[in-house]
């Protein structure tokens, strides 16, 4: 779907990462690892971005780091675009409307840091029965071709410190 909208695999690959996570940042080099891209071609990339204003620009020490422009007009629909192509509005909105009480919900991992890996690992705090989370997800699997892992904590054990520490995360809602 993206791929139509932008031409430049790089600049999909960007938006979907910063995006998704526009709390993190990240330097060039450090994105040219991850995507397997010459930094050439991303340093082109995230400066039309940064020139449009879709991304903000911060230097620490020798290094430049990227986030996405959280008061761009544009934000919220990009944001929105994005998370829809990865199907994850769809995987919220059934957890909100078909679960009890539902306090919080984490995306973790592969999704949290922007990566396609056809796995969507979904954290839900709150008074739900996991059988019933897993029967919700079932069906959404089926339409978005992602596997979908589930996991449950009530919110009287819930510690985002010590469960979220060590791992890719973005509160989902």
């Amino acid at each position: 779907m993206l791929d139509k909208l932008f031409t430049s695999k790089t600049r999909i690959k960007l938006l979907l990462k910063l995006f998704l996570n526009p709390e993190v940042s990240s330097y060039l080099r450090e994105l040219s690892s991850e995507f397997s891209l010459s930094p050439n071609a991303l340093k082109e990339e995230l400066d039309g971005l940064s020139q449009a204003g879709y991304l903000d620009k911060e230097k620490k020490g020798r290094n430049i780091y990227y986030k996405a422009n959280t008061r761009h007009p544009f934000f919220p629909e990009i944001s929105s675009i994005v998370r829809k192509h990865f199907g994850i509005d769809r995987v919220i909105e059934q957890i909100l409307t078909h679960l009890g009480d539902v306090q919080e919900v984490y995306i973790l991992d592969d999704y949290a840091k922007g990566v396609d890996s056809g796995i969507i690992d979904v954290l839900v705090v709150g008074n739900v029965d996991p059988n019933k989370l897993h029967g919700v997800a079932q069906p959404i699997e089926k339409k978005l071709g992602r596997k979908i892992r589930t996991m449950v904590m009530p919110t009287s054990e819930f510690n985002t410190t010590s469960l979220l520490a060590k791992r890719p995360y973005w509160k989902a809602y």
